[in-house]
C-alpha cells in the first residue's frame, strides 16, 4: 500500500481522470460534475496497490459560520476504495493523512457522511454536529434539516462546542 498526497495543481489529468472513474464506481453512478469539483483545489490523498489507483480521498477549504467566527474548515469529499480492496486498511490511511493535513492547517474539519460510513468515521473518532446545520446562500441563509445529524467534525479548538449552530458557505450541488 502507497499514499500519496498531492495538491490537485500536482496531479497529473490521467491519475485524476482515474480518481474520477473510480468515485462513480463506488457511488454506483451518483457522483455528479459538482461532487466532482467539490473534490479539486485542494489536497488529494490516493491509495495505491501497486502502480494502480485504488482509492481517493480529498479535503478542500471551506468557510463554517459557527458561534458568530467565520473558520477556515478542511471539508472532507470523495473518499472511497475500489470495490474488492475495502476493510483493508486503505481508507484508514487515506484518512489519516487528511487528518494530520486538518489538524496542522486549519480550525477544524468536517465531512458529511453517507448511512453506510458512520461507523468508520466514528470509529476513527469523528464525532456527530449535534446543532442545527445550515448554509450561506445567495438569498440569505437557509437552514438545512436534512443534513442534522450526518455532519461530523474532527475536533478543532473552533469545534469544542458541538451543539452550536453551524452555517457552510454556498456551492453548487450539495451544499454539505
Amino acid at each position: 500500500m502507497r499514499i500519496r498526497v498531492a495538491h490537485t495543481a500536482d496531479v497529473e489529468p490521467a491519475v485524476l481522470d482515474d480518481a474520477r472513474r473510480l468515485l462513480d464506481e463506488a457511488f454506483d453512478g451518483d457522483m455528479s460534475d459538482e461532487d466532482w469539483r467539490h473534490c479539486l483545489g485542494g489536497l488529494h490523498a490516493l491509495a495505491y496497490a501497486g502502480d494502480v489507483l485504488v482509492g481517493h480521498a480529498a479535503v478542500a477549504q471551506r468557510s463554517m459560520l459557527v458561534r458568530g467566527r467565520a473558520l477556515r474548515c478542511g471539508y472532507v469529499e470523495g473518499v472511497a476504495v475500489h470495490a474488492d480492496l475495502r476493510r483493508r486498511g486503505y481508507a484508514g490511511a487515506m484518512m489519516a493523512e487528511l487528518e494530520r493535513v486538518i489538524e496542522a492547517a486549519y480550525d477544524f474539519g468536517a465531512l458529511c457522511a453517507s448511512d453506510e460510513a458512520v461507523g468508520f468515521y466514528r470509529a476513527r473518532g469523528w464525532r456527530v454536529w449535534e446543532g442545527p446545520t445550515s448554509v450561506f446562500t445567495p438569498d440569505g441563509i437557509a437552514p438545512t434539516p436534512e443534513e442534522d445529524g450526518a455532519v461530523f467534525v474532527w475536533p478543532g479548538a473552533a469545534a469544542a462546542d458541538a451543539t452550536a449552530p453551524i452555517a457552510c458557505d454556498w456551492r453548487d450541488g450539495d451544499v454539505w
